[in-house]
């Protein structure tokens, strides 16, 4: 496979010649563009760097290409009610959607429907899963974030409700949009609220660190790879750029621009729906209803580019991609399965006799340890063993010792009295007949 590169992938509510548009990130000029429908709000996904994925808007499916197929589509992923947004694991395993208040969870691989979350008490409006794809963060118009363990979520029994890891409940109105920084479990994951509110959350424990709080309410948001800077987009069309790294930083704080580090940046003239910061943290890409995507430098906070879109953007982000995505001839590596509508294969015709599909599960007996519970045992008497090997472990030591220097000594005694009756035998002298 190609080296990956990255470019901006953008999409609007209004144009009918095409659905998503690929631009150069540096010279802004269009590269690709994806043919049918419309893509929602955080709607837009790669997978495995070899589809491409997006929301219909308004619509209850998902439109799948090849990611260097763009007039053909691959296949629709039907779902039970309108998609308000999508996600896909790193890994390229998994992939989540929200459906109203509920999260549909499938495996690629499979394309089972693994599982079906409705822990939300109003539509989810975003999705993202985390880099090491061992978690993903759901928020919604219930005002509530909650953190999945994707582990948990797979390995319970369907019989019982998933629950999620963490409730992150400050918010009070709804969340229009999250991010997750890196270093995967233990990353902190940022949400933003028409409550005027940026609040930033540590991923393991659930912990509030931080609460921006603006005077406009803000429909965006990201941080920058070094997570120095937090990028904020308004409803009235800037972009505000909060310092996390500013001296005597408090967990409660009222955004003031030109006061340390704390900068707007203004071009757009509608609200920012959408924000992304290139790897290398140079540059950030907003997408506005004002039907604009514009490329800003961060460092001189100026816009360098300005993409021209047929209506309000929905989707602007800057994504790595294989440079298989412009060799027409390439092809997926694995072709993806149909997917499944429903959490068991019995309730529909998706399904197939005699079809087994082997994941994670908890052990039938509660009784039985679990894998981490022999984990735990064994590393216990590996670490009794190392102990006593090193540090020794008294008269024990001394008699171990003892016996062995006497099995020695015995070794070679016998040694020596086969080589004596050896030569003996080869010395002797024949008998004459």
């Amino acid at each position: 496979m190609a080296a990956p590169l990255e470019v901006v992938i953008s999409s609007d509510s209004v144009s009918q010649l095409w659905n998503c548009t690929v631009f150069d990130l540096h010279s802004g000029s269009s590269l690709l563009s994806y043919r049918g429908g419309n893509s929602a709000a955080r709607g837009l996904a790669v997978l495995r760097g070899e589809f491409l994925l997006s929301a219909q808007l308004g619509k209850n499916f998902i439109n799948v290409w090849e990611i260097q197929r763009k007039d053909q589509l691959q296949q629709k992923i039907v779902c039970p009610g309108v998609v308000t947004c999508l996600t896909t694991s790193l890994d390229g395993a998994f992939l989540a959607a929200g459906v109203a208040e509920a999260i549909y969870l499938w495996e690629v691989c499979t394309g089972k429907l693994l599982a079906v979350l409705s822990r939300h008490y109003q539509d989810v409006t975003c999705l993202k899963f985390t880099d090491d794809s061992s978690h993903f963060v759901s928020a919604g118009k219930d005002n509530l974030a909650l953190v999945w363990s994707l582990c948990s979520v797979v390995q319970l029994d369907i019989s019982h409700a998933p629950e999620p890891r963490h409730i992150l409940s400050r918010h009070s109105l709804p969340i229009t949009d999250l991010h997750c920084g890196h270093m995967g479990a233990q990353a902190r994951v940022a949400t933003s609220s028409l409550d005027r509110t940026v609040k930033v959350w540590e991923l393991s424990s659930g912990e509030l660190l931080l609460s921006v709080l603006f005077d406009v309410e803000i429909m965006s948001v990201t941080f920058d790879p070094s997570e120095y800077f937090l990028f904020c987009g308004g409803r009235d069309g800037n972009i505000l750029q909060v310092s996390l790294c500013s001296q005597g930083l408090t967990r409660e704080r009222s955004f003031q621009s030109d006061s340390e580090g704390n900068q707007v940046l203004k071009g757009h003239r509608n609200l920012v729906t959408c924000l992304s910061v290139s790897m290398d943290g140079t540059l950030l890409v907003s997408g506005s209803h004002d039907e604009t995507v514009r490329l800003w430098d961060i460092q001189s906070r100026q816009s360098v580019r300005c993409l021209a879109h047929k209506g309000p953007v929905t989707n602007a982000v800057i994504m790595a991609v294989s440079a298989n995505m412009f060799l027409p001839d390439s092809r997926p590596a694995i072709p993806l399965p149909r997917f499944s509508r429903h959490l068991h294969a019995s309730e529909g015709s998706d399904g197939e006799a005699g079809e087994v599909c082997v994941r994670p599960a908890r052990q039938a007996q509660d009784e039985e340890e679990s894998y981490l519970q022999k984990a735990d045992r064994l590393y216990s008497l590996m670490r009794a063993v190392s102990d006593k090997s090193v540090l020794g472990d008294g008269e024990n030591t001394k008699v171990r010792v003892s016996e062995l220097e006497e099995e020695v000594q015995t070794l070679k005694k016998v040694n020596k009295d086969l080589f004596e009756f050896s030569s003996q035998l080869l010395t002797k002298p024949t008998e004459s007949h």
